[in-house]
């Protein structure tokens, strides 16, 4: 019971068991629910954050329980971490100086940080390939997700730091 509940957990319901871009898909349904949680369900930024920190420190377990036999230690069909790497930026996002969003500016703007997300956790420059590649364990397969996530962020602070100067 416990090993089914781990296997759909770690793989969101399913879906990473698809063959095809099951991060990628891991990505879109996450930025898919957190849009309708914030925009669509009005659920309170505080209660959103407390589910991400219990899929967090849930995921270790989870991860390291599914990979302790199995000869590959970051299988694709783990897409939890995607959920996890993709909502750091979306929640930054929401919680920032503390206005109400419009669906239509969330919309660009999550889908930016899609894009963005994705292009760090498949280039993983350092500190996000450091992670994937000494960490063979659940420690390895979410850090690297989470410094995906950062990295999404600082590049969004770079780019309206730099705006601001630039653009009077």
């Amino acid at each position: 019971m416990t090993k089914k509940f781990n296997f759909l957990f770690i793989t969101m319901l399913g879906l990473g068991k698809i063959k095809v871009i099951p991060g990628t898909l891991g990505s879109l349904v996450t930025v898919i629910i957190l849009y309708i949680l914030f925009h669509g369900l009005n659920v309170s930024s505080n209660f959103i954050l407390v589910g991400l920190i219990i899929i967090f420190v849930y995921s270790f377990p989870a991860i390291e329980s599914y990979i302790k036999n199995n000869e590959n230690k970051d299988p694709g069909e783990i897409i939890i971490d995607e959920l996890i790497g993709q909502s750091i930026p979306i929640f930054a996002y929401e919680i920032s100086h503390g206005t109400k969003k419009t669906p239509d500016e969330a919309l660009i703007f999550y889908c930016i940080c899609f894009v963005l997300f994705r292009f760090f956790d498949i280039v993983k420059p350092f500190p996000v390939s450091f992670f994937d590649k000494n960490y063979k364990n659940s420690f390895g397969v979410m850090l690297d997700d989470v410094c995906a996530g950062l990295y999404v962020i600082l590049s969004l602070i770079c780019f309206m730091v730099l705006s601001s100067y630039f653009i009077r």
